[in-house]
């Protein structure tokens, strides 16, 4: 067997159109929605006393972000794996991996939201974003048609250039915290 064939197990060419209607994503749109009004919200108390904070909102933002995504993920660990090993480069040689990114990403929600090392905590998610997102460009551009595995099992949203958007998102974000902290 080719190393195509192992490659990409399970998956195959992305039907015409299949990822390309905005209600594919309605489920996306509403955890980023709720995030974002959470870490609004969570900056409400501040605001009369130190003004808005655009870190501040950021950390919040990015903390409940990955909380909520590495949730999903929880629910069902084993198919969280089985999904995500079809297309991020370091677990498809290594299962663990797909084991161990729910765990990455809940440490990285818990030190936003703590404001824990936040230089390392930064530095981290510029890392773990961007590798992900190679992987997801990688499965693109062979046209593969899996489904995201970044909400786990629970909601079936197919890859995508959004999910792209979303890892180099929270990677420009936390180079972002990191530039404005230096």
């Amino acid at each position: 067997m080719s190393e195509d064939k192992n490659d990409n197990q399970g998956a195959k060419k992305r039907e015409e159109g299949r990822g390309s209607n905005w209600k594919d994503y309605i489920p996306l749109m509403v955890i980023v929605a709720l995030t974002a009004t959470a870490g609004i919200a969570r900056q409400l108390p501040e605001l009369a006393v130190d003004g808005w904070s655009w870190t501040g909102w950021m950390h919040d933002f990015m903390g409940f972000f990955l909380v909520v995504f590495s949730m999903f993920k929880f629910f069902n660990l084993e198919g969280f794996a089985d999904g995500f090993q079809m297309y991020d480069l370091l677990a498809k040689p290594f299962r663990p991996y797909a084991y161990v990114y729910p765990f990455l990403e809940l440490g990285l929600g818990l030190g936003y939201l703590s404001r824990w090392q936040p230089a390392w905590i930064y530095g981290a998610t510029v890392v773990l974003m961007v590798f992900g997102a190679l992987g997801v460009l990688r499965a693109l551009a062979k046209g593969l048609d899996i489904e995201c595995a970044c909400m786990g099992t629970v909601l079936n949203v197919p890859l995508s250039t959004v999910a792209l958007l979303e890892d180099l998102g929270m990677a420009v974000m936390a180079g972002g915290m990191f530039l404005m902290a230096s």
